[in-house]
């Protein structure tokens, strides 16, 4: 946790990455954040996760120096596997995690910004993943969820010419939801965390799992188990409170019950 703060308020976890120069993603730095998730999940305070880097940077990747510390085979497979696992469980974490991305999101720092559900950038971010630069190729599972967010041929060329695009060029292409001012980026990004945070934990859970089985499973699959949740979703007493705050014209109270 030496690398990581947690800031608590208004059913929103901001998680600060703070690791000068560059935010770099060591093995210390992904078991802190894996830490920080077991903690949140059951935490009915938390609605609602912020990632974001502070200093200039998002993250400007993974720690290359440790890469070279590394002895064979075996330990870059177990290294490329735990990256890999951490942001598959944030993709498929019941709660929405919002990267927020200023000065730098490269290599493994784009890779953990598109394991979060969401992403708002500053305008003259950069987006990309170098790797075939160095001579490696990316190991976070970017060659996965890269083309699944810009498609195949401009993930390509983003690959083999190690080129960045910006974080306006990012919502241009589906990887990035918002692009903002960056003196004005975290501010915006906690305004969309606070408006989904009023939102029922159990809707928002339900959702995030329907949405990620769009991603893997057949459309009727996913309309079945879409079925399925809102049975179960109409018995909670989040569903009485929503359908009797519209009915009396007010804001709905969620408990996530």
């Amino acid at each position: 946790m030496e690398y990581l703060k947690v800031n608590v308020e208004d059913h929103i976890a901001v998680i600060s990455i703070n690791r000068p120069p560059a935010n770099a993603l060591s093995s210390e730095v992904m078991k802190g954040l894996s830490f920080i998730l077991d903690d949140v999940e059951n935490n009915e305070n938390v609605r609602v996760l912020v990632l974001h880097g502070e200093g200039r940077f998002f993250s400007a990747g993974a720690d290359i120096k440790e890469f070279t510390s590394l002895r064979d085979e075996s330990d870059y497979a177990g290294l490329a596997k735990a990256g890999q696992e951490v942001f598959e469980r944030m993709e498929q974490f019941p709660k929405p995690i919002i990267a927020s991305i200023h000065g730098a999101a490269l290599g493994g720092g784009l890779e953990l910004a598109m394991g979060c559900h969401i992403r708002i950038v500053s305008e003259d971010a950069k987006l990309g993943l170098p790797e075939l630069q160095l001579g490696i190729i990316p190991g976070f599972a970017g060659t996965a969820r890269l083309p699944r967010y810009i498609g195949f041929a401009r993930a390509a060329e983003m690959f083999w010419t190690s080129d960045s695009i910006t974080g306006l060029e990012a919502v241009s292409l589906g990887l990035a939801n918002h692009a903002f001012k960056e003196e004005n980026l975290l501010n915006e990004t906690l305004k969309i965390a606070r408006k989904i945070a009023l939102k029922s934990p159990i809707t928002l859970a339900a959702t995030i799992e329907l949405l990620n089985l769009s991603k893997r499973e057949s459309f009727q699959d996913v309309v079945d188990r879409e079925a399925e949740l809102f049975a179960k979703v109409f018995s909670t007493e989040d569903s009485v409170e929503g359908i009797q705050a519209f009915l009396q014209k007010r804001k709905p109270h969620f408990k996530g019950k």
